[in-house]
């Protein structure tokens, strides 16, 4: 028998076998589907397509191959004729095994009953051999030019579907690489405050950070930024940046919520050109007292309302008015102050909770409203952790926009009050 070939124990082509994350999977239809057409197109009796380690011809696709069992869908690199693709580094059309040189020693022609053998180079994005695309048939035949051209071309088809999971899983860990240095690490400690926060992207796999949050403290305040910036992407991080800096930067001046976001508004203005995008925002500076009440300024530019939890229960929208940022230039933002009461909550969120879908149906502003009642007596986080569940469970989990919530309540319990007008 001739020894298994060197390059198919080539340490840099097994780490690319690795990292494809097909050895000891199920069967996947994109695969199944492209061996199919091959079996069928070609009137062979098995297709594979197979990723082959230093050991074993793992056959990620085994059309003629009934069993599901991993176990089954393999045999070892000595009985295999990948190993004879992955040597040679190009493809191989034999038909008649029992009377090639390269393959009339393998077992498999006993075994399988192998007796004419096609298949191409599997290749990673790097160019690595993984394994095969091949076809087998049973008796002596002789592979016709247009056969080995749809052989090949489905080889590139299955060499695609390989490359556009390594861009997906790459743009995904892009996306989380961004995020993560995009939004705080941790939400900072309020004394007299409990204050939490939560992120669910979009889980289309492509999506990079659209919400944003952030709190820090300046002077004898703290300040709580919510937004939402229109689109994905590179731009949209880039515009998430500037916005999270900026209005740090003009607080360390003013800290007014209003003059905070038009400073923001008239930065995005003088930045605007065709493929910048725009964005809502809100802002809140507030003040903790000593028994554990929460005084509040509070500006919008075009984005959705917060909500209070009063003690009693009760639920009440915050409407402020104030346009969207970075799209013309507006009247100065006007401002709503308030007060917690002692135990009292304040949530903002983006509209992907609020407008989160099931079908045509949207989880809504009631839905919320419920959430707050029900996880009202809670932790920050428990009720943050309430509303990001609910809003999943109504999708099913089929996240289609990025969501953001922020919930702070002073700490003491005490009496209401109300907010007000100015």
């Amino acid at each position: 028998m001739h020894p298994v070939p060197s390059s198919v124990l080539d340490s840099t082509r097994l780490r690319a076998v690795r990292a494809s994350g097909l050895l000891d999977t199920a069967a996947e239809e994109p695969f199944d589907r492209l061996a199919r057409v091959a079996s069928m197109v070609l009137a062979t009796p098995f297709a594979f397509v197979t990723v082959v380690d230093d050991t074993r011809s793992f056959w990620k696709s085994c059309i003629g191959v009934e069993s599901t069992d991993i176990a089954d869908r393999q045999n070892s690199v000595q009985e295999s004729f990948c190993q004879y693709v992955i040597g040679l580094g190009e493809s191989l059309v034999v038909g008649d095994t029992a009377n090639h040189p390269l393959t009339c020693d393998n077992p498999s022609i006993g075994s399988m009953g192998v007796r004419a053998w096609a298949g191409f180079p599997l290749r990673a994005p790097g160019g690595e051999v993984l394994g095969t695309f091949c076809v087998v048939d049973t008796k002596i035949r002789s592979w016709t030019e247009p056969e080995v051209e749809v052989l090949e071309t489905l080889a590139h088809a299955a060499a695609g579907e390989i490359a556009l999971r390594e861009i997906a899983a790459t743009a995904s860990a892009f996306a989380a690489t961004l995020q993560s240095s995009l939004l705080p690490p941790a939400m900072p400690s309020i004394p007299g405050a409990d204050l939490a926060a939560r992120y669910l992207p979009a889980n289309d796999g492509f999506g990079v950070l659209g919400d944003f949050f952030d709190a820090f403290e300046i002077g004898d305040a703290w300040v709580l930024v919510i937004g939402d910036v229109c689109g994905h992407g590179v731009q949209a991080a880039r515009t998430t940046l500037l916005a999270r800096w900026t209005l740090r930067a003009v607080a360390q001046r003013n800290a007014h919520p209003g003059e905070m976001l038009d400073a923001l508004d008239a930065e995005l203005l003088r930045r605007a050109g065709d493929d910048e995008p725009f964005l809502t925002a809100q802002v809140i500076v507030l003040r903790v007292a000593g028994d554990g009440s929460v005084n509040f300024g509070i500006a919008n530019g075009g984005h959705p309302h917060p909500l209070v939890l009063r003690r009693s229960g009760e639920v009440e929208v915050v409407e402020v008015s104030g346009g969207i940022l970075g799209t013309m230039a507006t009247e100065p933002r006007p401002s709503l102050v308030g007060t917690l009461a002692p135990g009292e909550l304040v949530m903002l969120y983006t509209d992907g909770l609020s407008e989160a879908r099931d079908g045509g149906r949207f989880f809504g502003d009631a839905a919320l409203a419920d959430c707050l009642v029900n996880a009202g007596g809670g932790s920050a986080a428990d009720v943050a952790d309430e509303v990001v569940g609910a809003a999943t469970a109504f999708t099913q989990g089929r996240i289609v926009d990025d969501i953001a919530v922020v919930v702070l309540r002073g700490t003491t319990p005490g009496s209401l009050a109300a907010i007000q007008q100015t």
